[in-house]
């Protein structure tokens, strides 16, 4: 069965409508309109109700990159959203970037809930949990806010020092901070004899490490995903695949769990998307996540 899944319960973040390759967002207090290539249905709201709510709009100069055109001078080009559920909370600075992104990904929330509550049902009192392509350090944080001992890589510097801000706005520390080529890093850990009882993997469609080494989510995440199941913890564990690919299926995720890990229990596969309040479904990425907990 594949599963559609959506955040519930944030209440710093609202889908208002996408359609027309855009999408309209609520990100706190601030409504921002920017292109979304999977949106390629008509807007449920009219033109003129998509330009009242606009704080901010994005326009593309190329496919990469672009700038933001404000409604009023005064709005920031920073702010601040929180983000909580039974167990966590933890507190995001999001920012305007020329390539159309804003420091957080909001269909992730599902994710992050099943980290949260995976980690408070472990036997362990500070599991380790290795977040790998991480990004700006939300799930690091639910992770470590839960209770683990947290490892968080990415290639990008500037990324990582984005996520330890969002640690001191969170009120955290000594999450282990790594720029590194995640492939490299889970086979030094491998060589090290390390475990991890939980692992979290989004890896981008295509990227590069620090060093220029290149990653094709098609042609490593195999490869990736044999050397990360053997970084497991065998008696208690979750781990996370989630994959933004318009070419990747939950099929596919399934696949690739099952030949890695045969011994794989409560697997879950499906779809992540975001309920929009206009009424309409924004895809945005399939996972594939299981767990083990010690009776």
């Amino acid at each position: 069965m594949i599963s559609l899944l959506t955040p519930t319960h944030w209440k710093d973040y609202e889908l208002l409508d996408c359609g027309d390759f855009e999408k309209l967002e609520r990100f706190g207090n601030l409504v921002l309109s920017r292109p979304e290539p999977q949106a390629v249905w008509k807007k449920v709201l009219s033109p003129q109700e998509w330009k009242k709510k606009t704080h901010i709009n994005f326009k593309g100069r190329s496919a990469t990159s672009g700038e933001w055109i404000k409604s009023e001078k005064s709005i920031p080009d920073r702010w601040n959203v929180n983000y909580k559920n039974d167990d966590i909370s933890i507190n995001l600075r999001l920012g305007l970037t020329s390539f159309k992104h804003v420091g957080v990904f909001p269909e992730q929330a599902v994710n992050w809930d099943y980290i949260s509550s995976s980690i408070k049902k472990f036997k362990n009192p500070v599991p380790k949990v290795l977040n790998l392509f991480a990004y700006t350090g939300a799930a690091s944080l639910v992770a470590k806010a839960a209770g683990a001992d947290t490892t968080h890589v990415d290639s990008i510097k500037q990324v990582v020092n984005w996520a330890n801000e969002n640690q001191e706005l969170s009120n955290l520390k000594d999450v282990r901070w790594v720029v590194e080529d995640a492939l490299k890093f889970v086979k030094r850990e491998l060589k090290r004899g390390k475990k991890y009882n939980g692992i979290i993997l989004d890896p981008p469609a295509f990227g590069h490490g620090p060093n220029g080494e290149k990653w094709k989510l098609e042609d490593h995440i195999q490869e990736m995903m044999q050397d990360v199941v053997q970084l497991l913890d065998e008696d208690e564990h979750f781990l996370i695949l989630n994959t933004y690919s318009l070419g990747f299926s939950s099929v596919i995720v399934e696949n690739l769990i099952k030949t890695s890990f045969p011994q794989v229990k409560n697997l879950e596969t499906g779809e992540l998307y975001l309920q929009a309040t206009s009424g309409i479904k924004l895809p945005l990425g399939v996972f594939g996540k299981f767990n083990t907990f010690k009776k």
